[in-house]
């Protein structure tokens, strides 16, 4: 078919090209060919669409290939008064007058324009979509790039309701798509001949979503001047495993000022009181291994995560972010920074730095020294002869040093070479797995976990590894989370240990969860991944065993994932109680910071996390946090969830104000006040 017009947009991450996005279009009809080939994968394929005369599709369908090169087949079609639709995620009809807004399980670049023009085209910016939920568009402001004859004029427009964070797109004067950005310059799609518009783009997506931030912040975070006293709960010690008994737990500023036993002495007024009915305090849990992005911070909050590992970023935004965070302005936990530091190859990830020789090398190490970072990451692509000068200029900077195995070598010698940890359970178990020709740099690094099942743990490979790891003191930071929401994906299904909270999640992101990211073939393809998740869980139960320090992390921002992972502890052996220390002192012991952090303590900072029920009898309680509190500021869950569209899981404790005091930001407590 000849089309009568053909836009072409090109894809970038770090500043490199990592895909496009091509749209032939003629009267009603649009073909897209969309592909990303970053660090190994990235999606790859093709939509039709057919539109009515108000640009809202009445036909619809995506085939090709998704993030880890599972199959996608997906279609969408209204007529006769009917919408019908197959996905991944689920299949539906419904009647309808007219055709609605179908929000793509598999989408691209193009789908997010389909859904702003139709929500601009919509009384007040807002529009019902399918299968559920509602999507907005906001305008934010108009700016001219390019100059001269190339000069175009565009409109900044935020994009909410379809995923977990907003979009954000620039429209030309035709509403046609310009560029869709984010807060860094990390994955943005431009008009063709723009590239160049790339890093004002990073800027402009910084200051926007700052902005939002800001006003979230000021909206959710309650910082108190009197004494903040939280009482009636029972403090979890993590160097004993137990609970105390009923106990008040007082906080001035940002300090723990006093652990007391409740007494039934009267509540002094002039202090803010917090009642915790009975329920568990301990200490705010830990992502070891997480990617900052400023919307995640008030996820990882209302999951009650108060510390996170950064294991590689944009280094310009993760600047602007830790400086951020360091003034109050923006909701975020506290982050340890680790400097990126990859190997050039085709399969290059395009974070941090990416040396041209070992001297250069050496070289972001001192950068990121000098910067304050606390690690240094090594990731695929490296060269494995460069890893030792690496290792021993960072240690002699201070800096410890984590990462993949990179390609072609062993988890053996990169622990001799001086890795203080090893980053991924499969990083470390792809050393007994993979031949030694296999290419870890492909998503075969993920999909090989299906070789684990027959995999013996007393095997002399397997024990000259861990006992490497405790003569060098190596810990792991396990990520098994991640391992298993890959493996266990199947169409149409909801992952384990997402039951209980996806249907409260935007619609777009319940979808894209409810598929599958590996291809399985047969029976036989899914019995070895089941199996493998299952030698997973059994090597983590054998490494803790063997006195390796077990370091939780995720990949992944939804906070959820956590608590996911100290669940995955749990079914691997650790008891709860076991699991929860991981998760709070024992990062804290790994990180250099047990003296200030980790254990609810006088004169420790006020990093905890209040749930009903008790954690170390089942687990699951840290699902519903009530209150979290990150250096004395107080934020409730339910209002953050609420906030960002999501449907709350809990309520927020009763709080009384302090007489005559009152809160100096965040006053509107939202109807928790009560009588005390």
């Amino acid at each position: 078919m000849a089309f009568a017009a053909t836009e072409r947009l090109s894809i970038l991450s770090n500043g490199e090209s990592v895909g496009s996005l091509v749209i032939e279009s003629e009267g009603s009809r649009a073909t897209v060919d969309y592909r990303i080939d970053n660090n190994g994968r990235g999606p790859k394929h093709r939509e039709e669409l057919t539109f009515d005369a108000q640009g809202i599709p009445i036909a619809w369908t995506i085939k090709g290939t998704s993030l880890m090169g599972g199959a996608v087949v997906e279609s969408f079609a209204w007529s006769g008064g009917r919408a019908r639709w197959t996905s991944q995620a689920d299949r539906g009809a419904v009647k309808a007058d007219r055709p609605p807004l179908y929000v793509v399980n598999d989408d691209s670049p193009y789908a997010i324009w389909v859904y702003a023009r139709a929500a601009l085209a919509a009384p007040d910016h807002s529009i019902a979509v399918l299968p559920s939920g509602r999507i907005t568009m906001e305008k934010l402001r108009t700016l001219t790039l390019g100059e001269g004859a190339a000069a175009t004029e565009v409109t900044a427009w935020r994009l909410t309701g379809v995923q977990l964070n907003p979009s954000y797109l620039l429209l030309d004067g035709e509403q046609k798509l310009f560029a869709l950005f984010g807060p860094s310059a990390e994955g943005t799609t431009i008009r063709a001949g723009n590239e160049a518009a790339v890093p004002l783009l990073g800027k402009l997506g910084s200051e926007l979503e700052t902005e939002r931030a800001l006003q979230l912040q000021r909206k959710l975070a309650h910082r108190f001047d009197a004494p903040v006293r939280v009482r009636n709960v029972r403090v979890f010690d993590p160097e004993t495993g137990t609970l105390s008994p009923l106990s008040s737990v007082v906080v001035m500023r940002d300090t723990i000022a006093q652990v007391t036993a409740e007494d039934g002495r009267p509540v002094p007024a002039d202090e803010v009181v917090i009642d915790g009915e009975g329920g568990t305090l301990y200490p705010g849990l830990h992502d070891m291994h997480s990617h900052a992005t400023l919307p995640a911070g008030l996820m990882y909050l209302a999951a009650g995560v108060t510390a996170t590992r950064d294991m590689g970023n944009d280094n310009g935004f993760l600047q602007g972010l830790l400086t951020k965070i360091d003034a109050g302005e923006v909701a975020w936990p506290r982050i340890v920074p680790n400097g990126f530091i990859e190997g050039r190859s085709p399969y290059s990830a395009r974070f941090g730095f990416i040396p041209a020789t070992v001297e250069e090398a050496l070289g972001n190490v001192r950068w990121y020294a000098d910067r304050g970072y606390a690690e240094i990451k090594i990731y695929n692509s490296m060269n494995p002869d460069w890893v030792k000068p690496i290792a021993a200029e960072a240690h002699r900077l201070g800096l410890k040093v984590t990462g993949h195995v990179p390609a072609f070598t062993s988890p053996d010698r990169m622990i001799a070479d001086g890795y203080d940890s090893i980053a991924h359970i499969n990083q470390l178990m792809l050393g007994w797995i993979l031949k030694p020709e296999e290419d870890s740099r492909t998503p075969l690094r993920l999909t090989a976990m299906a070789r684990a099942g027959s995999l013996d743990l007393n095997a002399e490979a397997v024990q000259r590894t861990v006992g490497l790891m405790k003569t060098h003191g190596t810990a792991l930071d396990t990520t098994a989370v991640i391992l298993e929401q890959l493996m266990l994906s199947r169409a149409g299904q909801v992952p384990p240990g997402q039951e209980d909270f996806l249907s409260h999640m935007p619609i777009g992101f319940q979808r894209y969860r409810k598929r599958s990211f590996v291809t399985i073939a047969n029976k036989a393809e899914d019995a070895a991944y089941q199996a493998g998740v299952a030698k997973m869980l059994e090597t983590i139960g054998m490494l803790h065993k063997a006195g390796i320090r077990l370091l939780p992390g995720t990949d992944d921002a939804t906070g959820f994932s956590v608590q996911r992972e100290i669940e995955l502890y749990v079914k691997a052996g650790l008891t709860p109680a076991e699991a929860l220390r991981a998760g709070t002192l024992g990062a804290e012991e790994f990180l250099g910071r047990a003296d200030r952090l980790g254990s609810i303590a006088r004169g420790k900072l006020a990093d905890f996390v209040l749930v009903p029920g008790d954690p170390t009898r089942d687990i699951t309680a840290i699902r519903r946090p009530r209150m979290v509190m990150k250096g004395g500021v107080v934020y409730f869950p339910s209002e953050i969830h609420a906030a960002l569209g999501i449907q709350p899981f809990t309520t927020a404790p009763a709080i009384r104000p302090a007489e005559k005091l009152a809160a100096r930001e965040g006053n509107d407590h939202g109807g928790h006040e009560d009588a005390y």
